[in-house]
């Protein structure tokens, strides 16, 4: 498994494996009409290819199967991070975390954040993040509940 920079060839595995997820997978704490509105039927209603190759979005993959994946920005905000469904439980998300971690002790980003679904709730905590506060977000139509977190990376944090 190597972890690595999006490249535009990526482009559709990750489209898929965003809407294969929340559709397999985050449909356990969410309802159908829900999981159809954060994905809809129409796969590319995000351009996936401007917006991973704007951002530092790391894939995991292995031999041409991506994994997952997890999008860093400038601000220190994580927006997508999924790993696919055949992947779950297998050290997967924490390999890409650690990868977006590291840009932003590169980057000298002091503060992650993160708006996590109840499906990755537990994995931020594990990794590290608070919960700012449970939040409603709306979606083409649909109410979400979701997590902000955040977490400060302690190398930058200045002493009391």
């Amino acid at each position: 498994m190597k972890i690595r920079l999006f490249r535009l060839e990526d482009t559709e595995q990750i489209a898929r494996l965003f809407h294969e997820t929340v559709r397999e997978v985050n449909i356990k704490h969410y309802s159908n009409n829900q999981v159809k509105a954060w994905a809809p039927d129409n796969i590319y209603f995000r351009d996936w290819a401007n917006i991973c190759s704007q951002r530092f979005t790391y894939v995991a993959d292995d031999q041409g199967v991506i994994a997952g994946f997890g999008e860093l920005e400038l601000n220190g905000h994580i927006d997508c991070f999924y790993c696919h469904k055949n992947y779950l439980g297998m050290g997967i998300g924490k390999k890409i975390y650690s990868a977006i971690e590291s840009k932003a002790y590169e980057l000298r980003i002091n503060r992650l954040y993160v708006e996590a679904s109840i499906t990755a709730k537990p994995f931020f905590l594990h990794m590290g993040f608070s919960i700012i506060k449970e939040q409603q977000v709306e979606r083409r139509g649909e109410h979400f509940v979701n997590y902000a977190m955040e977490k400060f990376l302690e190398k930058f944090l200045i002493p009391s």
